[in-house]
């Protein structure tokens, strides 16, 4: 009996791998969606010995592209979290580094045709209904993989590709403060509850005890100092209406520090149960988002001023820069550079 075969790209994008599939090759229903992507990953066991994953949350994503239903976009966007030893599918978060893979990946697919020099992908994440701007190089109408923009976290340079997040505020709950307030008090620790682009917890690391400097495998090693912060994620989903958030990876909690070096401030985001070994494309969104606005936790410890428009955010493994763009006092939209590469293009075998 012939094996099922799926099309598919394996990409890195930003500080993210995963395969990159056609929305049109998938199935509608998410239970049999979830199943299939469970089996191309192979989710279920450590290794993910029998899929594509690699066996770390960073490389077990998946990025599904279609062709846009509405005047505002021109591609879809669907983003999975697929579990390594759980079997486990979450779709209800964006991932902002996968998303630099997509409008490559939409041209390459001819989903959309390229333009000389540069081309824009307008996209819509269907996790979140938000639209984003995604601007890539294309000398001669092809895209250009190469180049020497290096971002923190990857061994390659590559070339630019701009992505801008337009109306970021309320991405799963419709506000950008779901609590009604910018700090809340969680069993004695001031947190704040944000949603932009992603929603998040934000926590003043000395609050628990940490600097907030130390390397991911410190947080992950700290079983008490997890069990904790995983309380506190649970208690904070429950403010932000978002219920039992047990079996979701939202909201994610940072933990935020004054700077080392250059960088307005110091973040450790975790994805839920292990540190990034980075930083999230849509967690520095909700951070500048943080930074913006009067009172938060994260803007009490660094004194951010209102109207700054530049953020370098320090992470374990460098910075990452972004660009907010205000209207009316407030941020309409905010902007990062990315880059991706192409690793290989070909079928998926499915038992």
């Amino acid at each position: 009996m012939a094996q099922l075969t799926i099309p598919c790209m394996l990409m890195r994008g930003g500080t993210s791998k995963g395969p990159y599939l056609r929305l049109t090759d998938m199935p509608e229903d998410r239970e049999q969606l979830a199943e299939l992507l469970m089996k191309i990953m192979g989710a279920g066991h450590e290794l993910q010995i029998d899929g594509l994953g690699g066996g770390n949350s960073l490389t077990s994503k998946v990025a599904m592209v279609g062709p846009s239903r509405t005047p505002d976009a021109d591609v879809e966007y669907l983003f999975a979290q697929v579990g390594i030893v759980n079997r486990t599918v979450d779709f209800s978060p964006n991932c902002g580094n996968m998303l630099a893979g997509v409008a490559p990946f939409a041209i390459e697919s001819g989903l959309v045709y390229a333009t000389e020099g540069k081309t824009t992908v307008r996209i819509k994440n269907l996790n979140t209904n938000k639209v984003i701007h995604s601007t890539v190089q294309t000398p001669d109408r092809r895209v250009e993989y190469g180049g020497d923009f290096v971002i923190s976290g990857t061994n390659t340079p590559g070339a630019p590709i701009e992505l801008t997040f337009l109306d970021v505020a309320g991405s799963k709950t419709g506000k950008l403060f779901p609590t009604g307030q910018k700090v809340d008090d969680i069993d004695g620790i001031q947190v704040t509850c944000i949603d932009a682009a992603t929603p998040v917890m934000i926590v003043n690391a000395s609050s628990l005890g940490k600097t907030g400097h130390e390397a991911p495998g410190e947080f992950d090693a700290d079983e008490i100092f997890m069990q904790r912060l995983e309380t506190l994620r649970r208690k904070a989903g429950v403010l932000m209406g978002m219920g039992d958030v047990s079996n979701m990876v939202i909201p994610k909690p940072i933990l935020v520090s004054p700077p080392q070096t250059q960088g307005i401030i110091c973040a450790r985001y975790f994805v839920p149960d292990r540190c990034h070994k980075a930083l999230a494309v849509t967690g520095s969104i909700a951070i500048v988002n943080a930074l913006c606005n009067e009172g938060t936790v994260a803007q009490q410890l660094v004194q951010s001023e209102q109207g700054r428009v530049d953020f370098k955010l320090e992470h374990p493994t460098g910075f990452i820069d972004l660009t907010a763009h205000w209207q009316h006092d407030e941020v309409q939209s905010v902007s990062l550079v990315r880059t991706a590469k192409p690793i290989f293009s070909g079928l998926v075998y499915l038992n």
